[in-house]
């Protein structure tokens, strides 16, 4: 069983590795990530995974609001197949315009 890191968000800087298709923070060696795909004016939410150590502490949430903030800022329609960022959308009304209304539909009928 892994020994949880405290972490301090404000201190947590998300990069863009455009290479690996993916949103990244480390801390203490770890990596959270958030792995998407773009396509023709759409990013597609593939996947969030943050190591037991780190989780519990609103790193995944870091890692959505940078990737939805992103797609606001290049225009891009967002589609969650990743079950944390259906959930993290639900939640967070100020995002849903970025969802295909179809989409949306099915977001907020689970």
């Amino acid at each position: 069983m892994s020994e949880s890191v405290d972490v301090s968000l404000n201190n947590v800087a998300v990069t863009h590795n455009e290479k690996a298709h993916r949103f990244e923070l480390y801390i203490n060696g770890l990596r959270a990530l958030l792995a998407y795909r773009l396509t023709p004016g759409c990013i597609v939410l593939l996947h969030t995974e943050v190591p037991q150590p780190l989780e519990g502490q609103g790193l995944a949430a870091k890692l959505m609001r940078f990737a939805l903030d992103f797609a606001r800022e290049k225009q891009l329609r967002v589609v969650p197949l990743c079950p944390y960022a259906s959930s993290f959308l639900r939640k967070h009304t100020e995002y849903q315009d970025l969802v295909p209304p179809e989409d949306l539909r099915k977001l907020l009928s689970r």
